[in-house]
């Protein structure tokens, strides 16, 4: 199975001027665990995790005056549609991060997380059986 069957095109972003407090609430609101940040000025594409945002709030930093530029992960590994899921998991083990941006053609195509993954390695859960 390939990367593009398994991630989302339905892509969360965000500007490097927004809050962590707003970008949390978007990520929240679309219950996602991370947004692609946009920033033509600082190289282009980056990423704003979950972690990112827990990280700063842990440190007694202010959500509300925190801007996402500040926070976010520029130096990406991005992963191709072409990818199996394997070359994705394994790319994620060893850079330690749950979510891959994907890219064709020099373009955001979609995200992948560890979750995506999953669904796509699971079998299909049964009902439980009746007591």
């Amino acid at each position: 199975m390939l990367v593009r069957d398994a991630m989302s095109t339905v892509i969360l972003t965000v500007g490097p001027a927004h809050t962590l407090r707003q970008a949390a609430a978007l990520m929240s609101a679309r219950r996602v665990g991370a947004a692609v940040v946009l920033d033509p000025d600082a190289g282009g594409i980056g990423i704003l995790t979950e972690r990112d945002i827990l990280n700063s709030v842990g440190l007694g930093q202010n959500p509300d005056t925190e801007r996402t530029h500040a926070h976010t992960t520029t130096d990406v590994v991005f992963a191709a549609p072409t990818w199996t899921l394997e070359q994705a998991a394994g790319a994620m083990a060893h850079g330690g991060f749950r979510h891959l941006v994907v890219l064709d053609r020099g373009e955001v195509a979609g995200i992948v997380s560890v979750r995506d993954i999953i669904r796509c390695w699971a079998p299909a859960r049964e009902p439980a059986p009746a007591l």
